[in-house]
């Protein structure tokens, strides 16, 4: 299968920035805002899910996990990390405080996948945008879910970091960031792995800094540079100050001289439905895949 990434994305520096080890004590602000709003989005979803995954917890969101385990009080979350540090972490961090732990009672919380075809929801925040194979990853997250289980997530758009492109051109510097992709390219992706009716929409966040130095800081805890022609070797001093200096250019009257940077955020949701066999001049069905479609269907008794 033809990769899907986007041309200008580094696969390998993706995936050192994917195996990083987590050490924050907290989730990045800008991830925790997009997963309360995603949150709303689940009001509109009758199924009550017995079993969830969340993908990358420590990076899509602490306090959404917490959130999300308040709405679905008696289901089984299991807690998705690409790194095997990170999970003391996460496990420490969902239950740091003695309330949450109470909230946490009767709830178990399980590290790595469950059986396949078992999740009734897989809950991935801020996540595809930088993945070095993002449809190989939907087809895992398409392989973790139940029939009628369903996908919510959301990455960055083309849009995002558009008031840095022209600095960086005008400056000559290679661009700040890999081209993301489009909301309707998501779509076809989430067909092509499987999954069935994909509802998409994008909004908008705008973000004001006070300083140059203050919206580098976030950026930095938001992700890296991955885009394949960025400056390989170390900037010194002489660029930083010219960085800093050409940020400036973001403050707008409007906002009190405040820097602005614009983020796109792409949500979506998707179903896993029915199997289907692929029907040729002669199609061959394993048992095992009979069993799973019968039982998906409610056609076969346990003992068959």
């Amino acid at each position: 299968m033809p990769s899907s990434r986007p041309p200008s994305l580094d696969p390998v520096a993706a995936t050192r920035w994917l195996n990083r080890t987590l050490s924050a004590e907290k989730s990045p602000w800008l991830h925790e805002e997009v997963a309360s709003r995603m949150q709303e989005r689940l009001d509109f979803i009758t199924l009550q899910p017995q079993q969830w995954v969340h993908w990358e917890p420590l990076s899509g969101g602490v306090a959404a996990h917490k959130s999300l385990v308040q709405r679905y009080p008696n289901a089984r979350a299991w807690l998705v990390c690409g790194h095997a540090e990170n999970v003391k972490a996460a496990q420490a961090l969902i239950a740091r405080d003695w309330w949450q732990v109470l909230a946490f009672k009767g709830q178990k919380q399980q590290m790595g996948l469950p059986t396949e075809h078992t999740a009734d929801m897989l809950w991935a925040n801020m996540q595809l945008h930088g993945h070095p194979e993002p449809q190989a990853l939907l087809q895992s997250w398409h392989q973790a879910l139940s029939v009628n289980g369903f996908l919510m997530f959301s990455c960055l758009g083309p849009d995002s970091l558009r008031e840095l492109r022209p600095i960086y051109e005008l400056a000559g510097w290679p661009q700040p960031a890999h081209e993301f992709t489009d909301m309707h390219d998501w779509g076809d992706m989430l067909v092509q792995a499987g999954f069935a009716e994909p509802v998409m929409d994008m909004e908008r966040i705008t973000l004001t800094y006070a300083s140059p130095e203050a919206l580098l800081a976030e950026l930095r805890e938001l992700g890296r540079n991955l885009h394949v022609h960025r400056f390989a070797g170390l900037r010194g001093r002489a660029w930083q100050r010219s960085l800093l200096q050409a940020l400036k250019a973001l403050a707008r009257p409007e906002n009190d001289g405040r820097l602005a940077l614009s983020f796109e955020i792409v949500y979506g949701h998707a179903l896993k439905p029915q199997p289907r066999a692929k029907l040729a001049s002669k199609t061959e069905i394993g048992l095992e895949q009979m069993r799973h479609m019968l039982r998906s269907s409610g056609g076969m008794p346990d003992k068959l």
